[in-house]
């Protein structure tokens, strides 16, 4: 397994991450240490996770992820091997259940989640901690513009970095990153950490796949690549969509039919299906599977960091691990960048 360095870190990860939202809502605990065991196994010594974890967020299980790791870590002893990485949960009216609906990325909130997290996750120390998304108003998660009519009171950035600074200081958190952040928005971080001497960002994780490529398009690869900020790439397989386990069976057991359709409409839009369909059958006359041949092609982008996987089968991710084997040709390459730009960014 490749290893690469997150940004100015020294932190070195597998270019292959575990992800972990499943855990606890679709995986048992004793399937999640399968495959953490699995994960290491074959190189993997990378695993993210956040507070809000499981997926979809509900009061009853909220936590259970860190805790199943925690439990792991308790059982195995292998806390040293492992770069660990969580995430503290942005402003959100529809989890009261997380500190009372108390969430935005003050200094109260930001120890609050961090020693919570260190105690579900069983360890005195997190090695990089992220902010989930911003506090300010900004699109994400399927939202496609700005809109300066929803405009809200937000945390400071450079309050928000002066309290992470506070954590690493007290030798909770060891380096930083943000997530679900605009190009604007990593500018900012890095600006205010030069001028005031506060910790520098190490990472974004932001969503990147096949059918969203916005981050080549938004001039985030061009600040990323000036600034030394790693790119962890999220939903690498649009939530299965590219693996065309939908196209192929609609009724297929996975978060887009476990959960209703309005949890994540991005990736149920036709337009998706449509282009999850010509990169299937792209993979197919190549002698991949449509999930290799997505998840090769993200391995393989020279900006991204590391790619965050998630299974609920064993199956699942030993062919996600499979796919950091497979080098893409470059016919293959020239195919799919063919029908991006026929079908641009329907998953952004």
């Amino acid at each position: 397994m490749k290893k690469t360095t997150l940004g100015a870190s020294g932190l070195k990860v597998s270019t292959v991450c575990l992800g972990t939202m499943t855990f606890g809502e679709q995986n048992s605990e004793a399937e999640a240490h399968s495959q953490l065991d699995y994960a290491l196994e074959r190189g993997i010594n990378f695993i993210d996770t956040a507070e809000m974890y499981p997926v979809k967020p509900n009061p009853a299980t909220q936590g259970a992820t860190e805790r199943f790791i925690g439990t792991w870590l308790q059982k195995t002893g292998r806390r040293g091997d492992i770069v660990l990485a969580t995430k503290i949960t942005g402003p959100a009216p529809g989890m009261p259940w997380i500190r009372d609906g108390r969430n935005d990325l003050d200094p109260a909130n930001l120890r609050a989640a961090v020693e919570a997290s260190l105690r579900r996750l069983r360890t005195d120390h997190i090695d990089l901690y992220q902010l989930h998304w911003p506090s300010r108003n900004v699109p994400i998660f399927g939202a496609h513009a700005f809109e300066p009519g929803r405009e809200r009171a937000c945390v400071a950035i450079e309050d928000t970095l002066a309290a992470l600074g506070q954590l690493i200081d007290a030798g909770k958190i060891g380096h930083i990153g943000i997530s679900n952040e605009s190009a604007w928005g990593v500018c900012e971080y890095i600006k205010r950490s030069e001028l005031k001497g506060l910790p520098r960002i190490a990472t974004l994780q932001n969503l990147y796949n096949l059918s969203a490529r916005g981050f080549e398009t938004s001039l985030l690869d061009e600040v990323c690549f000036r600034e030394n900020v790693g790119l962890l790439a999220y939903s690498p397989l649009a939530f299965g969509q590219l693996s065309a386990k939908y196209l192929d069976d609609p009724k297929a057991h996975g978060r887009l039919t476990i959960f209703p359709p309005s949890w994540s409409p991005r990736y149920v839009r036709p337009a998706v299906l449509a282009a999850a369909a010509e990169y299937a059958a792209l993979a197919r006359a190549n002698g991949m599977t449509p999930a290799a041949m997505a998840l090769a092609w993200c391995y393989s982008r020279p900006f991204v960091a590391s790619t965050i996987i998630g299974a609920t089968t064993m199956a699942q991710l030993k062919e996600n691990i499979n796919a950091a084997g497979i080098t893409l040709s470059a016919k293959v390459i020239d195919a799919i960048d063919a029908i991006h730009m026929r079908r641009p960014d329907p998953g952004q």
